[in-house]
C-alpha cells in the first residue's frame, strides 16, 4: 500500500502532471453530470405528470430507453457509435464535441441521471397532498404560480431521500468513465495496478476513496433531510 501511495497518491486525488485526474476528475464528472440532470429532470417531470399525452408520452419514452438500458452501453453509442455518423463528423462543432471522451462521458451521464431524476421527481409531484394543491388555489394561484410556490418545492423537499439515492449510485457510476478514455479514479486504479501488479492495495484505495465520498454525501443529505423535511416527522408528545 505504502508503494501505491509513495508513487501514485497524486494521480489518485487530483492530479497527474498537468492534467486533472483521480477523485478530482470523479467528482467533476460528478458535479456537471447532476447539475444537467437536475436542471432538465425539474420541466422533464412536470411533462411527465402532465394529463397531455403530447408532453408526457415523449418522456416516458425518454426515462424507459436510459433505464431500460446501461449506463455502459449508452457511453459506448455516444463516445463511440455517435462519432461513426457521418453528419457528426461533418458538422465542425459536433466534431469537436463528441472527439472528446470527457464531453461523451458528461452526456452520457447527464441524460442517464437525468431519466431517473424525472422519475422520482414525477413520483415526489403526483403524491403532493391535495390539500396543498387546494389551499393554493384558494389563493386565486395560476397554475404556473401553483407549480413554482407550492407543488414544486413540496415536492423537490420530499424527493430528498431518493435523490440521495441516486447521487450516490451516480458517483459510483462514474466507475465506468474510462471506457471513454477519461482518468476517472477507476483508470488511475487500473494504471497503477498494471504498473505495479499490486491489484487490492491498487484497487482498494479506489474502493475506500469511493467510500469517504459516499459517507459524505450520506451525510450532506442526512443533514438536509433534517432541515427540509422536519414538517414529516411526528409532532413531540405534549408532558
Amino acid at each position: 500500500m505504502m508503494e501505491i501511495l509513495q508513487e501514485y497518491w497524486r494521480a489518485y486525488l487530483y492530479s497527474d502532471g498537468a492534467k486533472m485526474t483521480g477523485l478530482a476528475m470523479t467528482l467533476w464528472l460528478l458535479v456537471l453530470s447532476l447539475l444537467i440532470g437536475f436542471l432538465a429532470a425539474v420541466p422533464l417531470a412536470v411533462a411527465r405528470v402532465s394529463t397531455h399525452r403530447a408532453l408526457s408520452m415523449p418522456v416516458r419514452l425518454y426515462t424507459y430507453l436510459f433505464r431500460g438500458t446501461p449506463l455502459y452501453v449508452q457511453l459506448l453509442l455516444i463516445y463511440s457509435g455517435v462519432y461513426g455518423l457521418s453528419l457528426v463528423r461533418e458538422v465542425d462543432v459536433l466534431n469537436h464535441f463528441f472527439r472528446n471522451g470527457f464531453n461523451c462521458a458528461v452526456l452520457a451521464f447527464g441524460l442517464n441521471t437525468c431519466a431517473y431524476t424525472t422519475e422520482i421527481f414525477a413520483g415526489a409531484i403526483a403524491s403532493t397532498p391535495y390539500g396543498e394543491v387546494e389551499a393554493g388555489k384558494a389563493y386565486g394561484m395560476s397554475r404556473w404560480t401553483l407549480y413554482l410556490r407550492v407543488i414544486l418545492p413540496s415536492a423537490l423537499r420530499r424527493a430528498l431521500p431518493n435523490y440521495g439515492n441516486e447521487v450516490i449510485l451516480m458517483l459510483h457510476a462514474t466507475s465506468v468513465a474510462f471506457v471513454a478514455t477519461v482518468p476517472d479514479l477507476l483508470k488511475v486504479a487500473r494504471d497503477a495496478n498494471a504498473a505495479t501488479y499490486r491489484s487490492f492495495e491498487a484497487f482498494g484505495l479506489a474502493a475506500v476513496l469511493y467510500l469517504a465520498v459516499s459517507l459524505a454525501i450520506v451525510h450532506l443529505f442526512r443533514k438536509a433531510e433534517h432541515k427540509w423535511l422536519a414538517f414529516l416527522r411526528p409532532a413531540a408528545k405534549q408532558p
